[in-house]
């Protein structure tokens, strides 16, 4: 059985959701879009009965108090009507298949927690809106507020399906790459459509490596190369050749990140001698300085730009996120305690005529990126204590989402000892499709292709799964 459990605010209750989106509309300039109200559903399978949706609503999914609910069989034709009118076009806005749906994947935990068998759990928002919208508005309301084609899609009129799941169970296939007869031509056509952003010097080089085993790379050979390589993993523009100039002449930098950064933190760490309050820098996840006699402090700090620009919310999640995860595994891990952040985003007030194609308006994008720190943070109890916003015109394209984290460690955990033969575990969330090629995602150059061609590639974060291994690694180094 597939339930639907349509969850709206009470008669007299204020629709807070349906007033962002109006109001966003008429910032926009849709002035045909006079009405909308909302609701959140919740797509519950598996072999339960009414009753038993029906316990579970009144006890998990719903406010009693202030939210009354709808629960309905699938398929169904009756879903548009329960908002108490017929004139209205009704819009359900679900995650693509594949996509992390963590609010499912909870709810689903806590109806088994309260003995119930769910299959499957999925969420969607669901909205209704005045009949004589114009059609051209309604197309732009739906791409440029109600979703993000990056990661949702939207359903007009009552829920026809009859299962969450899409698609065939996974079966490995060992894919082969034939790399190693390739021409410059097909090697640029690859790096490209195959999402590994290499230069084709980058290519030619992987290809020689291969040309010397005699043999051609697997997909995934191809994929941890190219990931490994890429702008995120490796800082090759902070690590490259750079030709500067200014005023005092010309210097060429053959490592910019080692000839500067790295150098004068040498330099100072020298001159300080004994009275040197650097404890580790530029060997771990992140840095730590002393603090205390009992505590370091450790500190990160990470951008998030091009994922922020496709879907701002989710970018801004999990570039919170992987700020947060960088002191835990530093050293035998440091307890974060603060988040801050700096924000460059184009002006808010921008006209929504004058966008380049594929490119989110800058409301949307400061809005999602707020939002995504602010509730990453809050969700695993690390408060963001402190913050700057910048605009400029030249963060139309590519945001700048600069995100924070500090930690306290103790003075007797900030090395750790690997030795070959030991075990590695990997702890933490169920990988979707969203996230795959991340990392590779930091080297493209952003297009208005970006978003249909690069959507997956931004990550769904989770807090309350990182909050839990959070608390599992401090126990760990603990004992």
């Amino acid at each position: 059985m597939l339930y639907e459990v349509e969850v709206r605010a009470s008669m007299g209750e204020v629709d807070r959701e349906g007033q962002r989106v109006l109001a966003e509309a008429h910032a926009f300039g849709l002035s045909t879009i006079t009405q909308v109200s909302a609701a959140r559903c919740f797509l519950i399978e598996g072999q339960l009965n009414q009753s038993e949706v029906e316990k579970a609503t009144k006890e998990l999914l719903a406010d009693p108090i202030a939210e009354v609910f709808a629960i309905r069989s699938l398929p169904t034709q009756q879903s548009d009507a329960s908002n108490g009118t017929t004139a209205h076009v009704l819009l359900n806005v679900l995650y693509k298949p594949g996509v992390t749906d963590n609010t499912g994947h909870s709810t689903k935990a806590a109806l088994q927690q309260l003995g119930l068998a769910p299959e499957n759990v999925a969420t969607l928002r669901r909205y209704w809106l005045n009949h004589d919208v114009a059609p051209a508005e309604l197309s732009r309301l739906e791409k440029r507020i109600l979703a993000n084609d990056a990661i949702e899609r939207v359903l007009t009129g009552p829920l026809a399906l009859t299962t969450i799941g899409v698609g065939a169970p996974y079966q490995f296939r060992l894919q082969t790459v034939p790399l190693r007869t390739m021409t410059d031509a097909d090697l640029a056509h690859l790096s490209k459509a195959g999402q590994l952003y290499l230069s084709l010097v980058e290519m030619q080089t992987i290809q020689r490596y291969f040309q010397s085993l005699d043999r051609d790379p697997t997909d995934i050979e191809l994929e941890t190369v190219a990931q490994t390589w890429s702008e995120h993993c490796s800082h090759k523009t902070l690590a490259g050749r750079i030709r500067y100039s200014d005023e005092h002449g010309e210097r060429l930098f053959q490592n910019m990140l080692k000839e500067t950064i790295f150098a004068a933190t040498q330099t100072l760490r020298k001159k300080w001698g004994a009275n040197d309050w650097c404890v580790s820098v530029f060997k771990d996840n992140a840095g730590i300085v002393t603090f205390d006699q009992h505590n370091h402090a450790c500190f990160k700090v990470e951008t998030h730009n091009h994922p922020s620009a496709i879907e701002p919310y989710g970018g801004a999640n999990t570039g919170i996120g992987g700020v947060i995860r960088d002191p835990l595994g530093t050293g035998l891990g440091a307890r974060p305690v603060c988040n801050t952040d700096i924000f460059c985003f184009a002006p808010p007030n921008t006209p929504a005529e004058s966008l380049p194609p594929g490119v989110l308006h800058p409301r949307l994008v400061a809005k999602g990126v707020v939002a995504g720190v602010r509730d990453y943070g809050n969700r695993m109890g690390i408060p963001t204590v402190n913050g700057a916003v910048f605009f400029d015109p030249r963060y139309l394209g590519n945001p700048l989402v600069y995100c924070g984290t500090a930690g306290l460690i103790p003075v007797d955990r900030c090395d750790k000892h690997v030795s070959p033969g030991e075990l590695i575990v990997a702890i933490g969330g169920r990988t979707g499709r969203d996230g795959i090629h991340g990392a590779t995602f930091s080297s493209a150059e952003l297009t208005q292709e970006s978003e249909t061609i690069s959507g997956g590639a931004v990550q769904i974060g989770n807090a309350v799964t990182e909050k839990m291994l959070m608390d599992v690694l401090l126990a760990a180094r603990d004992q």
